[in-house]
């Protein structure tokens, strides 16, 4: 059984940045994919970075630029860091876990293909 863990949320000012963590425990297969989901209060939750075992990542449109997620396979860690911090990144950040799977599910970075979703961490950037 795979059990997710995020941290590294909190209160933080605008302009700042943060880094989110997503610490996995359990065994993988080798093809897995993380996702980084954002719920942003009264809009359905939305997958903004992705990362397939081989490094490759993608992107939601309105992420890029300030989004960077990256991983730690040894540790099997997914980090996600955010630059620039607007009032608008407040949100339930969460992370899932799609594993065995193939790079062209995991660039759709969908709730529905994941297997194992951690509770959330929560960001609150003020202006």
């Amino acid at each position: 059984e795979v059990q997710l863990v995020e941290s590294g949320g909190g209160s933080v000012q605008g302009g700042g940045s943060l880094r989110l963590s997503c610490a996995a425990s359990g065994d993988f297969y080798e093809s897995y994919c993380f996702v980084w989901f954002r719920q942003i209060p009264g809009k359905e939750r939305e997958g903004v970075a992705g990362i397939f075992s081989d490094g490759r990542s993608s992107y939601l449109e309105s992420a890029k630029g300030r989004y960077t997620i990256s991983q730690d396979k040894d540790k099997k860690i997914a980090y996600l860091e955010i630059g620039s911090l607007k009032p608008e990144d407040t949100a339930l950040f969460s992370c899932a876990v799609d594993t065995p799977t193939d790079y062209d599910r995991c660039q759709r970075r969908g709730s529905f293909g994941m297997d194992y979703w951690g509770k959330g961490t929560l960001v609150v950037v003020s202006s």
